[in-house]
């Protein structure tokens, strides 16, 4: 099939170039990427993600770790199993 339609839209600069190195590391390209998530759309009938608006709880966490406060760090895998108590 022909490829002749073109895409256009404007994106914060920093997080175009933080997308296309991840893009890059995948081995793809922006052109390919943006296919990829059309023909997902179709393919799905609709976003190939959930979008929900998160709760009261979730924002505060966010908020928390943005600010690096309630984090758990752990050393090792054991580590963090030993915090979880598995």
């Amino acid at each position: 099939m022909v490829k002749s339609a073109t895409v256009r839209a404007r994106i914060e600069p920093s997080l175009k170039e933080d997308v296309e190195q991840l893009f890059k590391q995948m081995g793809l390209t922006t052109t390919e990427a943006i296919n990829l998530f059309y023909r997902q759309v179709k393919l799905r009938n609709g976003l190939p993600f959930n979008v929900v608006i998160p709760n009261k709880t979730t924002e505060k966490v966010f908020k928390d770790t943005d600010a690096n406060r309630m984090l758990i760090r752990c050393k090792s895998p054991d580590d963090m199993f030993d915090k979880l108590g598995i």
